[in-house]
């Protein structure tokens, strides 16, 4: 399963999922007005990774199939001080 990355231009560490590259017709329109103008990051293979840095690659894949996209929400201040 092929996914297409977006940088969020209006928040910092937000990526927005999409299965096909530019079409952004399955996201509502009311996240796209929060998200900004989706800036290409990468397109990625989900099929050939076990996971991903950030967040889990299942919840992802769940997400394409059943939404169409998946929003990558950026790390909490706990995670941040964590990590």
């Amino acid at each position: 399963m092929l996914a297409s990355v977006y940088r969020s231009s209006r928040k910092d560490d937000m990526y927005l999922y999409v299965k096909v590259k530019d079409d952004f017709s399955s996201v509502p329109e009311e996240l796209l007005k929060i998200f900004g103008q989706p800036d290409f990051a990468i397109q990625i293979n989900l099929s050939k990774r076990e996971k991903l840095a950030r967040v889990d690659i299942r919840e992802v894949q769940k997400k394409l199939e059943e939404d169409g996209y998946y929003l990558q929400m950026p790390p909490s201040i706990h995670e941040n001080k964590a990590g």
